[in-house]
């Protein structure tokens, strides 16, 4: 496979992550959840003052969170923008149904970064996320090179466990999974940052909405996120430093709550010293069915056999590609 299909299905499985979840973080049941989401929610939201005091900003946005946990599905329509990162800037543009609790997914994707300068790449992909497992349309040409095989699938736990070492079963299975774009969980994150407060009232897609926005730094993302129990105080530690050296400071949080108490648009900007990557979800239709199935098994590849198969390698070693693969 080119470099430049590499990078693409890197960037498909990036967005798989950055949209669901690849570590299970959609817990919405969770501790964390129970003691949030305590307050009956609301039917609508609550009538809002020019300006909310913080206790008021926080019972909305926790009636949100048991609102939309509740839905457990909607129809979404998100653009991830990657900048000052070089070949690998771009836009993607996602469009489809979102489930969570169970995580799962199904959307068209579309961009610059699809491409990823190949001349055979399709101008838009479908990907589908059942749990831990994303399958990845690749297209024609590529599927040309497959015995027709076009859904490249990765099956991160499974690949995780193959490779018999601890430590990256923890990095695969934790890493992208702090920027969980689930919104229920995107909420309860929310709750959890020290400087929540109501911007005021805006119109979003056509709906009356009231505007939140927070930050969170890296390490109370990182403590928030269920993720990071499976780290050692020496990984959690080296985390954190990379992070920092990596100059991102936190993840800025935009929420716009609709009449009805749901997020209508939710923003989450994360800026690095070298670059930055910017989500817009816009959610609608929720409660919406998510019957979502995988693929006939006929026309699929698995990619982490793809990798041993390629290489010649066996266990951690052919795992290396995987690897580098989901950070880029």
């Amino acid at each position: 496979m080119s470099r430049s299909a590499w990078k693409r299905a890197g960037v498909v499985l990036t967005a798989a992550a950055v949209v669901t979840g690849l570590a299970g973080c959609q817990d919405d049941g969770g501790d964390k959840g129970e003691k949030k989401a305590a307050a009956p929610a609301p039917a609508t939201t609550p009538a809002a003052p020019q300006t909310q005091t913080l206790g008021e900003a926080t019972e909305v946005i926790r009636a949100a969170y048991t609102k939309t946990a509740g839905a457990k599905a909607a129809k979404v329509k998100m653009t991830m923008s990657m900048t000052g990162l070089g070949e690998e800037s771009g836009t993607a543009e996602m469009t489809g149904v979102q489930g969570w609790n169970p995580a799962v997914m199904d959307i068209t994707m579309k961009g610059s970064l699809l491409a990823a300068g190949d001349p055979t790449a399709p101008e838009q992909s479908r990907m589908i996320v059942l749990g831990d497992v994303t399958y990845v349309d690749m297209g024609a040409e590529k599927a040309a090179e497959r015995d027709g095989k076009r859904w490249m699938k990765l099956d991160m736990k499974a690949a995780a466990e193959a490779s018999g070492d601890p430590a990256l079963q923890k990095q695969m299975t934790g890493g992208l999974g702090n920027m969980n774009q689930d919104p229920a969980q995107q909420l309860a994150l929310l709750l959890d940052s020290p400087d929540l407060k109501h911007v005021g009232a805006e119109k979003i897609n056509g709906m009356e909405t009231q505007h939140y926005k927070g930050t969170l730094t890296f390490e109370q993302m990182l403590k928030a996120n269920k993720t990071s129990e499976l780290l050692s105080k020496k990984d959690h530690d080296a985390l954190v430093a990379a992070v920092k050296q990596a100059g991102l400071k936190g993840y800025d949080t935009e929420v716009w709550v609709n009449e009805d108490g749901y997020p209508a648009r939710m923003n989450v900007d994360m800026n690095m010293g070298f670059g930055s990557m910017k989500i817009r979800a816009d959610y609608s239709d929720y409660g919406t069915a998510t019957a979502v199935e995988a693929p006939p098994a006929k026309d699929t590849y698995d990619l982490f056999e793809m990798l041993k198969e390629l290489e010649g390698l066996e266990g951690t070693e052919g795992l290396e590609g995987l690897e580098g693969l989901t950070e880029g």
